[in-house]
């Protein structure tokens, strides 16, 4: 396996691996990687068959934190994560810097951005304005440098994949993206990096999340319901958590995103909590 910090030397890497007739698979990730992100690379290494080649991007992208968000903070540990890709059997790493993504300092000297004004703008676009005019920039970059023939990304973040699958599209990109399952703790805990910020009290409480996506599974099982009145419902549920407090629970069409009054089987609905200051997300079909 080998490490590319150059854009240049991953992009060349990448041209003469098609050369060869190689298809490239493509993971972007954060780091600080858990056994979600290797499902990720396997499903990579499954698309692209054993003549392919995976890689695997660790870059923790400012752009798409707010001002008061964790980026400073956000948990890194490469010499781990390094390991991990090897033994997942990751061809690749790519760890570019912050002054190759985004050159000079200033607002002066970088003033491209992508941005997706249609799916972006519910959930996660209304509670962090600027995240994903950083998430598309930077994953539209990071397809420039890698070239891939296909991407995988995590249904965690569902939002996230449902606007990467748009701008592929809309930007012609020639690249299939892969949404992949969420994986889970054995509490039914969604697996994230931002875990490891939860005390002991804040980690048991935290299972609310995947308790309020089954609750509401069993509710629309047996009749469909008001949104409006579910969402209350969960919410009080939230709130009996002492350490939780509800960011949103919203109900949608999966593939769409358009809001949905009435929720049923087949609905799709997401919710984030916060449990001090980690805010944590999930999601799923109900």
């Amino acid at each position: 396996m080998r490490v590319v910090s150059l854009i240049a030397q991953m992009q060349s890497a990448a041209l003469r691996w098609k050369k060869s007739g190689a298809r490239v698979g493509f993971v972007p990730t954060m780091g600080y990687l858990h056994a979600g992100h290797i499902s990720l690379v396997k499903r990579a290494r499954q698309a692209v068959g054993p003549k392919g080649r995976v890689v695997v991007s660790i870059y923790v992208n400012p752009t798409q934190f707010g001002p008061e968000e964790d980026f400073t903070k956000y948990p890194r540990d490469l010499k781990r994560d390094l390991r991990l890709c090897r033994e997942a059997g990751a061809d690749v790493v790519f760890t570019p810097t912050d002054a190759a993504m985004y050159p000079g300092k200033s607002e002066d000297h970088y003033s491209t951005y992508v941005v997706e004004e249609t799916l972006s703008l519910g959930m996660e676009g209304s509670s962090r304005p600027t995240h994903f005019r950083g998430v598309t920039t930077v994953v539209a970059k990071l397809f420039n440098c890698v070239l891939p023939d296909v991407a995988v990304f995590g249904a965690k973040d569902w939002q996230q994949a449902a606007v990467i699958q748009r701008m592929t599209a809309d930007l012609n990109f020639p690249i299939k993206i892969i949404v992949a399952p969420t994986l889970r703790e054995r509490d039914g805990l969604a697996m994230s990096s931002r875990n490891k910020y939860l005390n002991a009290v804040q980690r048991a409480q935290a299972t609310i999340l995947s308790e309020c996506l089954s609750e509401a599974r069993k509710l629309v099982k047996h009749a469909p319901q008001s949104a409006a009145r579910l969402t209350r419902k969960l919410a009080e549920c939230v709130a009996a958590k002492s350490e939780a407090r509800v960011d949103y629970i919203h109900f949608f069409d999966g593939e769409t995103l358009v809001p949905a009054k009435t929720a049923r089987p087949g609905t799709h609905m997401a919710l984030a909590v916060f449990f001090g200051k980690t805010r944590l997300i999930d999601n799923g079909r109900l």
